[in-house]
């Protein structure tokens, strides 16, 4: 199969100035803890090159790369982009700078997977996906779990009925977030809960049911630097289906997932990033309990990382885009986002100061009922 077309001007298509091995060379923007905790074991798993990682701060990224493994450093997100030693980037940055670097990345011609949230909002998904449509350059959001062999599990147990029809799926999303200056309290970088993990149950819902949703409502809590630090909802989809998800910030680590079907369900330890303890287990009347493993011995981003290196020496066509599936994610955290921004209550005025002893203080409350 013929490597495809790509834009960047010194390199006509995928892998043309690859290694011989055609093993591909990633760039990494920015020094992340994603990057080393998830990321770099699964590329390497995948057999993929950490060749160069970017930064703000040269020394900093000299030190990163220095103990991760990777190639070399380069000062600044720009020259990691002009690097032609260089055949993907993976892009983990805070989320308000997604939308800019990403669509740099694809100006400039290289294959991008980017961090989820593909963008902090609804109107920067739609100008990054509108320059990947324009530069033909491929582009994924990095939710991994559609590769996985359980998502491909789940896929066919429902094609084949084994809960009767999809209803409902109940899932969250949770963890214990202690530090109050991490970037995901800030308003200002799109952080929040609903960015960082309430995407993963709106992303699943839309594996599991075709259609898009048709209403949304969610409530939140709100915390650090005016972000959502917990979130409810619920997304309505086409002949009464439905999500409902819980994500936040407060309290243990919890990411268990309910698929409801009419005749049964299915229960997911770790839908997103499962190890090889975890299980999915599928509970039908009159039947007993039968559970399967969730995962093998792979990092849960293995499977993805090898696809695109698959794409990009032109041995696979692209599955799981951004163009196909990243929309309508962003368009359900939108309208959950607005939602809840509906239910706060309005901002109330300023409280009237003490009044000196002795004297009439006006009512504020409602008119009395004559």
């Amino acid at each position: 199969m013929a490597a495809l077309p790509q834009a960047r001007a010194h390199r006509a298509v995928y892998g043309e100035e690859m290694p011989g091995t055609g093993e591909i060379r990633w760039g990494i923007m920015g020094t992340a803890g994603i990057a080393r905790k998830q990321f770099l074991p699964a590329m390497r798993e995948a057999g993929g090159i950490a060749a160069v990682v970017a930064g703000r701060d040269l020394a900093r990224a000299q030190d990163y790369a220095a103990s991760q493994g990777i190639g070399r450093a380069v000062q600044g997100y720009q020259a990691l982009l002009d690097d032609p030693g260089v055949d993907a980037i993976y892009l983990p940055l805070p989320n308000s700078l997604h939308a800019e670097w990403t669509i740099k990345a694809l100006r400039a011609g290289q294959p991008v997977l980017c961090e989820k949230p593909l963008c902090g909002t609804l109107a920067e998904t739609r100008q990054v996906l509108a320059v990947a449509q324009q530069t033909g350059t491929l582009l994924w959001e990095t939710f991994v779990f559609p590769f996985q062999a359980q998502m491909g599990q789940l896929r066919s147990m429902l094609a084949d009925g084994a809960i009767g029809e999809l209803r409902e799926i109940q899932a969250n999303f949770h963890f214990l977030l202690t530090d109050p200056d991490d970037i995901r309290l800030r308003r200002d970088l799109a952080g929040g809960a609903l960015n960082d993990v309430g995407c993963y149950p709106v992303r699943l819902a839309g594996e599991l049911i075709t259609a898009p949703h048709e209403s949304a409502w969610a409530v939140s809590i709100e915390g650090g630097d005016g972000v959502d630090v917990e979130t409810q909802g619920s997304l309505g989809f086409p002949g009464g289906k439905r999500l409902l998800l819980s994500c936040g910030f407060r309290r243990a680590d919890d990411t268990f997932a309910r698929l409801l079907g009419s005749r049964g369900q299915i229960n997911i330890t770790a839908p997103y990033h499962p190890r090889a303890e975890d299980t999915f287990q599928v509970c039908t009347a009159g039947k007993p309990p039968r559970s399967y493993p969730a995962a093998g011995s792979e990092q849960p981003f293995t499977a993805a990382i090898r696809h695109i290196q698959a794409v990009l020496r032109g041995a696979e066509e692209p599955r799981s885009l951004a163009l196909d599936t990243s929309l309508r994610t962003a368009q359900g955290l939108d309208d959950l986002r607005q939602s809840a921004a509906a239910q706060q209550p309005p901002a109330g005025p300023a409280p009237a100061a003490a009044a000196p002893a002795g004297t009439a203080q006006a009512s504020t409350g409602p008119a009395p009922v004559t």
